[in-house]
């Protein structure tokens, strides 16, 4: 699939996803001499913390500063160079005061899937208006001037609520702007079979950098080593999954 000459601008709810859901694709899109560009729309405050990663009793603003630091590193790693948080200069619209976008939080509906939480903040993404939050990437597309698009599918990864909101907002923003856009495939829709138009990259040679990226984000994921080589992800509820190198792009 041709995205364009670049840049290319992939679209997140929290700090990890970038390199979780798309490492190995950025990593090869910067490979490949494409530059990337990473939009993220708040810092997960509401995630959970890797005991021992975080100070004992830091509080929130502590926290948000821990994993500013830890994207920092992983889109450092991952060759990134042009990033913002939404609601902060350049990805806030015109006019506007910054805003920052709080984690909306959520709890699981089953194993796998996500939904919201019982409550949430009212400063978090999903309280916020959609034309707001779409007026804010709509600015930072203005100044990266990307040849595509990057975002989750209507079903948002897996469920989370600040996913399924950038999707809405990916999705007007390209309508709104004219730019092509590239949804990722679920991993509830993990297989090639499934998805029709979509196109899957299998990307295992950038395996090695994505683990040292998703090592940056230390306070939200540890980074096991298997005796066959391969790596596998531990989530601070103690859920495991492989290293994901490969991916299915479904073009708008």
């Amino acid at each position: 699939m041709d995205l364009g000459p670049g840049p290319v601008l992939f679209v997140h709810a929290h700090p990890d996803d970038e390199t979780l859901a798309t490492g190995a694709l950025v990593a090869a899109l910067v490979a490949g001499g494409t530059e990337v560009a990473v939009v993220t729309a708040t810092r997960g405050e509401m995630g959970e913390v890797v005991p021992g990663t975080v100070p004992a009793g830091a509080g929130p603003e502590e926290l948000v500063a821990a994993r500013e630091a830890e994207l920092g590193r992983a889109l450092r790693v991952l060759g990134v160079t042009t990033s913002a948080f939404l609601g902060t200069p350049p990805a806030r619209a015109a006019g506007r005061p910054p805003r920052r976008y709080l984690d909306s939080g959520m709890r699981w509906v089953t194993p796998t899937v996500a939904g919201p939480a019982i409550e949430s903040d009212h400063h978090s993404l999903t309280a916020a208006a959609l034309d707001e939050v779409v007026d804010d990437l709509c600015a930072y597309i203005e100044v990266v001037r990307p040849s595509a698009l990057v975002g989750y599918d209507v079903d948002g990864s897996y469920g989370h609520p600040d996913h399924v909101r950038c999707h809405h907002a990916t999705l007007a923003a390209a309508r709104r702007t004219g730019v092509d856009l590239y949804e990722v495939v679920s991993i509830s829709h993990g297989n090639s079979a499934d998805g029709p138009g979509a196109e899957w990259f299998h990307l295992a040679e950038h395996e090695p950098t994505v683990v040292e990226a998703l090592r940056q984000h230390a306070s939200q994921v540890t980074v096991h080593r298997l005796a066959d080589g391969r790596h596998e992800v531990e989530h601070v509820g103690g859920q495991r999954e492989p290293v994901l190198t490969s991916l299915g792009l479904r073009r708008r």
